[in-house]
């Protein structure tokens, strides 16, 4: 049960590991894109590929025939990554082994929807993936196994993502292999990450330079970080801390060095509105930015 790229390297080695997969539930199809075509989610695009049967209900809570057509499936386990329905009492209940959750932190820090982004952004020295065992509360089940890895200072959104994946991947083969015993979560440092939008990319020059610069990092690829310039929106792909004071929001010099709250951001690779990604230097060619020019 999962829907976005995260969960695909854990339906492939559940499938290479020799599992028998009943089903695979995900999100509907949804359109996407500038054309707003419909297309399937990933993990449904890569069941197909495997010849995998796959059901997409769009709702769960109260659909009484679709927790019964669960129930059929007489599931051993049920493994769930990122699927973005909450599971009900009548579906967590029905596999003899109960459901188990791969979740992208180390439990009970980063509960919810975006750990990936929340530890990055919080500055955290690492992040990691717990297997746990899913009830009826958000992200508090109790752990069967958890595993960490560094974010360096050049970790963004994305390596830190496919390094979980794929940690994910193996863990859930060792949990159901070695079935550990469950471990209560503490409450003790329990944290909450909730859902981004993209009302969440606008940069707010007058926070810190190392928050935003964590930022830009964090929210890459998505929902990504901008800025606007002369009016326009202007995409801020990386950056990196730079020296220099000023307002916040103005332009320092003719290197995209913009004054923040505290220090100063510089920015190495922005995108205009249709336009191609570029390097600063290579965008700074075609639109010259004035210093004392004022981001916002």
């Amino acid at each position: 049960m999962g829907s976005p790229d995260f969960a695909v390297p854990a339906l492939r080695a559940l499938h290479d590991a020799g599992h028998t997969i009943a089903a695979v539930y995900c999100q509907p199809p949804r359109p996407a894109g500038r054309g707003y075509e419909v297309r399937p989610c990933p993990v449904q695009v890569a069941a197909e590929a495997l010849g995998l049967t796959v059901r997409t209900p769009a709702r769960l809570r109260r659909d009484t025939a679709e927790h019964a057509a669960f129930r059929a499936l007489d599931l051993d386990v049920a493994v769930v990554a990122a699927y973005g329905l909450i599971l009900p009492a009548a579906m967590l209940d029905a596999p003899r082994r109960g459901c188990v959750n791969i979740h992208a932190s180390l439990l009970p820090r980063w509960r919810g929807a975006a750990p990936i982004q929340a530890a990055i952004l919080a500055g955290d020295a690492e992040s990691g993936v717990t297997i746990m065992q899913m009830d009826e509360g958000l992200d508090t089940g109790p752990m069967l196994l958890r595993e960490a890895t560094p974010i360096l200072p050049h970790t963004t959104g994305t390596t830190l993502h496919d390094a979980l994946a794929a940690i994910g991947a193996r863990l859930i083969l060792r949990a159901l292999d070695d079935r550990p015993a469950p471990l209560p979560q503490p409450e003790v440092g329990a944290t909450y990450a909730p859902k981004l939008s993209r009302d969440d990319s606008w940069l707010d020059w007058s926070r810190e330079a190392a928050e935003l610069e964590r930022r830009v990092r964090a929210f890459d690829p998505w929902p990504g970080t901008a800025t606007h310039l002369n009016g326009a929106a202007l995409k801020v792909l990386a950056a990196e801390l730079a020296e220099g004071d000023g307002a916040p929001g103005t332009v320092l010099d003719r290197r995209l060095t913009v004054a923040c709250g505290r220090g100063a951001l510089r920015l190495t690779r922005v995108q205009a509105a249709g336009r191609a990604a570029l390097d600063a230097e290579a965008f700074l060619r075609g639109h010259p930015v004035a210093p004392g020019t004022v981001l916002g």
